[in-house]
């Protein structure tokens, strides 16, 4: 298939929320049914889940991943480390989780991806969201990354360095900027209500992203959950469509995997990519005998108003 022909066929992304241990083999069944070309997940496996990862890197569908704080749970922090429930010194589940990914992880770097001719660019990895710089020692260690300034450098980079120009951004916290309330797609919903808890250096790696010139259709996360803490009346806004076409896309659904009766149904948001652009956006919700249970459309591109007469 030739560039041009990529560039003209519709691509089925899945994106796959927050899994908080919530993945099993009916998954990976589910997408081959679903008929997706790429997964996407946006993070916290589980408390360093290396069996969660272990069975996603395994999974034969193109696919592209980042690292949620809860993947660097018994590593990241002093306090983690003291409820640590291995041994640290003869053990590293945060990178066994990374070598299970493999090139797949693209935090802090980029997949490119010649057969849909565009490329993923991860944001920073175990991000714990906000404004402030958390999570700070893991990010020098391992990537050797010190501040919010060098992070939005580093994920820019993956951005520059992408072999089409097409980008989709893949985070585990979102940007700020997509609003302040607290039913905002990276909005606070805990006390002191309200405030923007997205992430200042993904929000100005997008930024050089757009002003370099690159396309992108999708900036999809997860981490703040689409069940509000403060409120039941109403879930957490999912989409975010910015004044240059770009759809943000919030896909933690949470829990990803429902029991009603005698079914069970787990979710996937899966989107639309016709010539470059963002058609469609639905969660569907897959239950037994791999059936679609229910589709709600999140987001639907507007179509020209055909003139007649």
């Amino acid at each position: 298939m030739t560039s041009q022909q990529n560039l003209l066929r519709t691509l089925n992304i899945a994106v796959v929320g927050d899994i908080h241990d919530q993945w099993e083999e009916d998954d990976g069944i589910a997408l081959q049914h679903l008929g997706v070309d790429l997964v996407l997940f946006v993070g916290d496996f589980g408390n360093e889940s290396v069996e969660v990862v272990r069975a996603i890197g395994s999974l034969d569908i193109p696919k592209a991943a980042v690292m949620g704080n809860h993947d660097a749970w018994y590593t990241a922090t002093e306090w983690g480390r003291r409820k640590c429930p291995y041994d640290r010194t003869k053990e590293d589940w945060v990178q066994e989780q990374l070598d299970l990914l493999g090139e797949a992880h693209v935090g802090y770097g980029k997949l490119d991806l010649p057969e849909f001719n565009l490329t993923v660019v991860g944001g920073r990895p175990f991000s714990w969201g906000g404004p402030e710089w958390k999570f700070a020692e893991i990010c020098e260690k391992r990537y050797g990354v010190g501040n919010l300034d060098e992070s939005a450098i580093r994920i820019s980079q993956g951005a520059k360095s992408s072999a089409y120009e097409t980008v989709i951004f893949l985070g585990h916290n979102g940007p700020s900027g997509l609003g302040a309330r607290p039913e905002d797609p990276c909005g606070k919903d805990w006390h002191p209500i309200g405030g923007d808890y997205g992430d200042p250096d993904l929000a100005e790696a997008i930024s050089q992203t757009l002003t370099a010139g690159k396309k992108i259709p999708l900036v999809t996360f997860g981490h703040m959950h689409h069940s509000l803490r403060h409120t039941k009346k109403r879930l957490r806004k999912r989409i975010f469509k910015s004044p240059e076409g770009t759809i943000y896309l919030n896909a933690a659904s949470v829990p990803r995997i429902k029991e009603k009766g005698t079914e069970k149904q787990r979710t996937f948001a899966i989107v639309s990519l016709e010539a470059g652009i963002v058609s469609q956006v639905a969660q569907v919700w897959v239950g037994n005998s791999l059936r679609v249970v229910s589709e709600e459309i999140l987001y639907q591109q507007p179509r020209p108003l055909v003139q007649t007469g």
